[in-house]
């Protein structure tokens, strides 16, 4: 079910910018739900959950121009390449609160990071990809 697609530079840039708005959106949502009191995870929860729905539209409407339009599946798979990638977010959260770092918008901007590097991976890997590229199996040389 993986992609077998080249590195693609523009896609990359295409992406990043989806991934700017959506940062963009969800670090304000971020820092508001931190003035409001609601503590780490829940500002951090309800910032990447604003960002979630536009960055699916954006990523498969502009991102991933090149895939079969929307698939069954899509929306599962970006919603596990999410939780996966939101999980990591949250552990680097989690880890920061345990040396004492406590509600530092530099630990959310790290987390930020690592969730835009493995989510970038699965959605160009496994998310956005023709049926073409996930039927046909690696070719292996002797």
């Amino acid at each position: 079910m993986w992609s077998s697609l080249p590195f693609d530079f523009s896609r990359m840039l295409r992406f990043g910018a989806v991934g700017l708005l959506n940062t963009a959106l969800g670090y304000a949502v971020i820092l508001t739900g931190l003035a409001l009191g609601f503590g780490d995870i829940p500002a951090n929860a309800t910032g990447y959950a604003a960002g979630l729905v536009l960055g699916f539209f954006l990523n498969r409407q502009w991102t991933f121009t090149g895939v079969d339009g929307f698939r069954p599946g899509t929306a599962l798979r970006y919603g596990s390449v999410f939780l996966v990638s939101y999980g990591l977010n949250l552990a680097v959260v989690i880890a920061a609160r345990s040396v004492g770092i406590i509600e530092s918008p530099l630990v959310h901007l790290a987390g930020i990071c690592v969730y835009s590097v493995v989510f970038y991976l699965g959605s160009a890997h496994f998310v956005f990809v023709t049926d073409g590229a996930r039927r046909q199996p690696a070719s292996r040389t002797p």
